[in-house]
């Protein structure tokens, strides 16, 4: 259990989670990072511009674009730029989406072949007004990927696909390496922090994907320091355990603009360690906590370390 003898000072209620009522804090020392202005960032930047694709590096700012550019990975956001929620907490565009774009996993694909990747991560904006979610669309990418760099690994981090009958099996089907999906916060914390989602849902989403396929790795990512209690993180962590989850990842919320939820505290150094150990004594395969990871850091990397552990286990 971690040092919770502090947490009324750093606990506050959802109706507080926001800029205007909470003064912004300062941001640790170790959660800076450089501007991205590597050669490999500029010529994967340079890449994916000509095939006009999405990432969610770029829309969601995240804060490790210049590592992870610079090494030609990047996570690709397809159906569009626009979703159909609005998230306190994320910083992709809201709205009417716009049409799906029947080439795209075609130019995805070929990016894919260009850069050379051995893994990828393909994300997408939620689609509630699509009949399937755009379930057909993330099924259409993985076989493009599959024909012009069968040597990829491939994962694929979805939407929850509430009310979409079929769409978790039609991607399952297609036979990723890796399904991930985001529970992101604590129950507490969802109507506030992941409006028009349910935290139940997204376990049962994690659960089911594992039981259509046993050979598939399922990840899970969540956020801390959004007001959350370790205790209530801690169940979390339970839960996914519950529900058969390979590997999760736990990384500090950072505000992308005055407009989103602030930041209640930073977490320390030694707290995302001992997240670790926790989640670690609780059977997950890989546990990646650190204020500067996210759902696909080093996700190439991962999924190798995954392979490894599971090997370890059936051979013991």
């Amino acid at each position: 259990m971690l040092d919770s003898r502090n947490s009324k000072k750093h606990y506050i209620s959802n109706s507080h989670l926001n800029n205007e009522q909470e003064a912004i804090l300062k941001k640790p020392s170790w959660i800076k990072v450089k501007a991205p202005i590597s050669a490999g960032y500029l010529s994967t930047k340079n890449l994916i511009s000509k095939a006009k694709l999405n990432t969610v590096c770029e829309s969601a700012s995240c804060p490790n674009i210049g590592e992870c550019w610079n090494k030609g990975h990047a996570t690709v956001m397809i159906l569009g730029d626009i979703c159909t929620r609005k998230c306190g907490f994320c910083n992709i565009k809201s709205g009417a989406p716009n049409d799906i774009d029947i080439l795209e996993p075609i130019r995805l694909a070929k990016a894919i072949s260009q850069l050379n990747l051995r893994h990828v991560v393909i994300t997408s904006v939620d689609r509630d007004d699509l009949k399937d979610g755009g379930a057909n669309q993330f099924v259409r990418s993985i076989n493009e990927i599959k024909k012009l760099a069968p040597t990829t690994t491939i994962e694929v981090l979805t939407p929850d696909f509430q009310r979409k009958e079929g769409a978790i099996e039609k991607i399952i089907s297609a036979k990723p390496d890796v399904f991930n999906h985001n529970l992101e916060t604590v129950s507490r914390l969802y109507k506030t922090v992941r409006r028009g989602a349910s935290y139940h849902h997204s376990l049962n989403l994690l659960k089911y994907a594992k039981e259509l396929s046993s050979k598939i790795f399922t990840k899970s990512g969540i956020m801390v320091g959004l007001g959350e209690k370790i205790e209530e993180v801690e169940i979390l962590l339970q839960d996914l355990r519950l529900a058969n989850v390979d590997f999760v990842t736990i990384g500090q919320y950072m505000q992308p603009t005055k407009k989103h939820l602030s930041v209640a505290r930073y977490l320390t150094i030694e707290e995302f360690n001992k997240l670790e150990s926790i989640a670690y004594k609780m059977g997950f395969l890989l546990v990646s906590s650190s204020p500067l990871t996210r759902s696909s850091y080093h996700a190439d990397d991962d999924f190798y370390k995954l392979k490894i552990a599971r090997e370890a286990i059936i051979n013991v």
